[in-house]
């Protein structure tokens, strides 16, 4: 169990302490991964910066997970998932539209005027507060990958054991504190998971930024 976001993020610090002093760029996934990011940047001191990911729900539950969508349209879908349920491509197609205007916006809201991070060349940690199925941080992924990277290290506190199997070979490293075995949502192994605001995650940039 971890105590709360900030608190996971400073033991996922330690673990990512043989990158300190190195060209690195921390990356969180909002919102939640926002706040454990920033206590990786701060440990590390290094530059922090965040990457937009949107989930596509599937038809009539909305939290089950059929897809996900990074950046401006970088799409990773779980195909046996869509042929299983027999998503439509129209279905599929205006969710992505979607996913897209609201992760502009949100890139509008958090970060205002200040310009993305360069990050070709460096190592780029991309920090979530968990994964569940990891689809969202896959297609954060292969958007970063478009912009040739020296390394991608993909860093979490917690994750079920074939979600890790599942993305170890999509990236340099992954890096994850606790694997348990009964695995329902990222949630359960926090004392306290509050919805983070749309605040909180602004606050942790500019505190950055500054």
């Amino acid at each position: 169990m971890f105590k709360e976001r900030a608190s996971a993020g400073r033991d996922l610090a330690n673990s990512l302490e043989k990158f300190r002093d190195q060209n690195v760029l921390v990356i969180g996934i909002p919102r939640g991964g926002v706040i454990v990011a920033a206590e990786v940047a701060d440990a590390l001191n290094a530059p922090l910066d965040l990457i937009i990911t949107r989930k596509i729900g599937a038809p009539g539950n909305e939290e089950l997970a059929i897809g996900a969508v990074a950046g401006v349209g970088q799409v990773m879908l779980n195909s046996k998932l869509v042929e299983a349920l027999n998503v439509s491509k129209d279905y599929i197609e205006e969710r992505v539209e979607k996913a897209v205007a609201e992760i502009k916006r949100r890139r509008r809201l958090y970060l205002g005027e200040l310009p993305s991070t360069n990050v070709g060349n460096k190592t780029v940690l991309v920090i979530d507060d968990g994964l569940a199925t990891g689809y969202t941080a896959l297609a954060a992924i292969e958007m970063l990958r478009t912009m040739k990277p020296q390394k991608i290290v993909l860093a979490v506190p917690v994750a079920p054991s074939e979600t890790v199997a599942r993305l170890t070979p999509e990236v340099d490293e992954l890096v994850c504190l606790s694997m348990p075995r009964e695995f329902f949502a990222v949630g359960q192994f926090y004392d306290e998971f509050h919805q983070v605001t749309d605040e909180e995650v602004i606050d942790r940039i500019k505190a950055r930024a500054a």
